[in-house]
């Protein structure tokens, strides 16, 4: 699995706080743009804007991925998130090539089974390929094997991609994903590592029916 960010808008911040500025000012936003501001006013704002609950202004900001190297099952649960936008790897003109393992299968010794039964499979394609086009002799594939697809979103809905798919319950390699698209972000602007987290980092609370504790970590680092 490979995560890789592309593209994102320049001066995040600045986006965000000029765009919360223009909804309160009588002068245009390109005025407010044109302006220098301290960091720390900035993220002050956006503090406050986020805790309000006025999140629409996040959306002027955006951030391109490239995702390689994860599982159809993986993607298939990454494209309901709809307020994004993908361009995935097609079965119909492409061949796959490997696949993933999980986590839980090589811990039960089972990955020699799993991978002969793979290659089983990956045979009989391999035979369907001779006979028939790609997009029908796909039918066989497993949703193990692996993809590669560009996606393209906005901070407001990363937050809530975040919220779902870090959670402890969330699937393991979606968790993945996310986590390194998190790490992706940082490293450009720092100050968005609070906003994306678990939901219960949101909320204040655990909302599932038994709490894994990562909340009172959160609130010791973050909440002093």
């Amino acid at each position: 699995m490979e995560v890789k960010l592309l593209f994102y808008t320049e001066n995040p911040l600045k986006v965000i706080y000029t765009a919360a500025r223009a909804c309160n000012s009588s002068s245009p936003p390109h005025h407010i743009w044109n302006k220098e501001y301290k960091k720390e006013k900035m993220e002050k704002l956006v503090d406050e804007i986020y805790e309000a609950g006025h999140h629409s202004v996040m959306e002027h900001v955006n951030f391109t991925f490239s995702i390689s190297g994860v599982s159809r099952t993986c993607t298939h649960q990454l494209v309901r998130h709809r307020i994004a936008s993908f361009s995935q790897q097609s079965q119909r003109h492409t061949k796959p090539g490997e696949f993933v393992v999980p986590p839980s299968i090589k811990d039960k010794g089972l990955e020699k089974k799993f991978v002969e039964d793979m290659k089983y499979i990956w045979n009989i394609y391999e035979e369907l390929l001779k006979e028939v086009p790609k997009e029908d002799a796909r039918f066989i594939l497993p949703q193990a094997v692996t993809t590669n697809l560009m996606m393209t979103v906005n901070l407001r809905e990363l937050i809530h991609i975040a919220n779902e798919r870090l959670c402890t319950r969330a699937q393991w390699e979606i968790r993945e994903v996310v986590s390194r698209m998190k790490e992706e972000v940082v490293k450009v602007e720092p100050f968005f590592e609070k906003y994306l987290t678990p939901k219960c980092a949101r909320l204040g609370y655990c909302p599932e029916k038994e709490s894994c504790g990562w909340i009172e970590t959160w609130k010791k680092k973050y909440q002093k």
